[in-house]
């Protein structure tokens, strides 16, 4: 007799079962691949050393936004400004400087030409010793200091008597400082060779005429008082003062 009975199908209930009977089956869902977790460190950019952007590195640098060239406007320049050194805003500000200095210079000068210079200068009087302390001659001790030589003569040339007086050691010349030539006995010019006797009498060179002296006197405690503040001229006639020569 011949099986009308189909094969079961595999995982099919078979035909008749019944289905109470049949113990209720559970579905388990398909295993899923556990995740890969990104390593613990951060990854290392190597953007330029790799061949594609598929790496870390690579996506990096694709993302990274180029740089930009420097502009004048960045730097702080003007767009036509082309120099090399400084920029226009630099170049202006030296030579604001330069001009303030300059300015300040200026207005010291000014401001010191308003006061006049102070000298030094050695005092017009001063007592030269006693008498007795000088020969017959010139006394040269006197004429780094105060420019003035004295001289002792047993008579003098405009008051034909003995006694002292002061020569002033400028030439009239130019005024130069003549020397004391002891061989000679004269006073002579450096410069331009002027010659003077130990009188004052110029008889050489240049020099239009004779040299100077100065007030001589004596003091209150017998001293020699020599005052230059006080020319005599022998063209002019003032050696016959009696302060332009002191008796002794």
């Amino acid at each position: 007799m011949a099986d009308d009975t189909k094969p079961a199908t595999p995982g099919a209930p078979a035909t008749g079962a019944n289905p109470a009977a049949t113990p209720h089956a559970t579905t388990t869902p398909a295993a899923r691949p556990a995740p890969v977790k990104p390593p613990a460190g951060p990854i290392p950019d190597i953007a330029g050393k790799t061949t594609t952007a598929a790496s870390a590195g690579g996506a990096a640098a694709a993302k990274a936004p180029a740089p930009k060239p420097a502009t004048a406007a960045a730097a702080g320049r003007d767009p036509d400004d082309t120099s090399p050194l400084l920029t226009r805003r630099a170049w202006i500000g030296l030579s604001w400087g330069v001009f303030s200095a300059a300015s300040a210079a200026a207005l010291a000068a000014t401001g010191r030409f308003m006061f006049p210079n102070v000298l030094n200068e050695p005092p017009q009087q001063f007592k030269a010793g006693f008498p007795n302390e000088y020969g017959m001659g010139v006394d040269e001790r006197w004429k780094e200091k105060f420019g003035i030589w004295l001289v002792r003569t047993p008579e003098d040339y405009a008051q034909h008597a003995p006694g002292f007086y002061a020569i002033i050691s400028v030439c009239t010349h130019l005024g130069c400082t003549p020397n004391f030539l002891s061989a000679e006995n004269k006073f002579k010019c450096p410069c331009h060779g002027s010659g003077f006797r130990t009188t004052g009498i110029n008889f050489e060179g240049p020099a239009p005429r004779p040299l100077e002296r100065a007030r001589v006197v004596l003091a209150d405690d017998g001293q020699i008082l020599v005052d230059k503040s006080r020319h005599f001229q022998y063209e002019l006639g003032q050696w016959a003062d009696p302060e332009s020569f002191l008796k002794a």
